[in-house]
């Protein structure tokens, strides 16, 4: 799910596919960004695509626990969610990044699963769906446009490999290479965040 505020990456169903434009932005020893073109408009997409030390069942629970972002997720101030139908998920939440105003946003989010491998993969896939949420809040910039994917396939039993992708548009006046920075470190910061919670034996089943 959309967890920091900046503009970014077109839902990726595959980790392989990192043709179409797709460039690296900068690599690392466990997280590999990439960047390309949005049409239309200076704001770039983004994903990150790395390892994470615990199987994709886990991680899967990690990212359901939706209740409890507030206490992990970077930037998440509020989320709750509204109610589940089937497959789908509709939960609000609201962001109170540092350098710009708060944002909120109401998303249907898409779970699937299926074997691959030693284990299962996961797609958590979500777009804005506001009219199902709460109206907009005096001093809160509502998000209108907000896509994105966790895919989660298993990279040995105890390993998943990871791929986040985003785009959105949170509107307001930030220059396009400011909010384009932004949402490069904010995938940084949920990979962290996300390797972290983890650890927490409450996920391990």
């Amino acid at each position: 799910m959309m967890c920091f505020v900046g503009q970014g990456v077109i839902a990726a169903e595959t980790s392989e596919n990192n043709s179409d434009g797709w460039t690296i932005s900068s690599s690392g020893s466990n997280l590999t960004l990439y960047s390309r073109p949005h049409a239309g408009s200076a704001l770039k997409e983004f994903k990150g695509i790395g390892d994470i030390d615990a199987p994709t069942t886990t991680v899967h629970r990690v990212l359901d626990d939706i209740d409890s972002y507030p206490s992990f997720m970077p930037y998440m101030a509020e989320c709750r969610i509204i109610k589940r139908d089937g497959d789908n998920i509709f939960t609000y939440q609201r962001l109170a990044p540092r350098i710009v105003s708060q944002r909120d946003y109401t998303l249907r989010v898409e779970q699937k699963s299926w074997s691959s491998g030693p284990g299962l993969a996961y797609l958590h896939r979500w777009q804005t769906a506001n009219d199902a949420g709460p109206p907009p809040q005096k001093g809160v910039l509502r998000v209108s446009v907000s896509e994105g994917s966790w895919l989660l396939e298993p990279d040995g039993p105890d390993k998943t490999r990871a791929t986040y992708s985003i785009f959105s548009d949170t509107g307001g006046a930030l220059p396009a290479f400011i909010a384009n920075g932004a949402a490069a470190l904010g995938i940084k910061k949920v990979f962290a965040a996300v390797r972290k919670q983890v650890q927490d034996p409450k996920y391990h089943r």
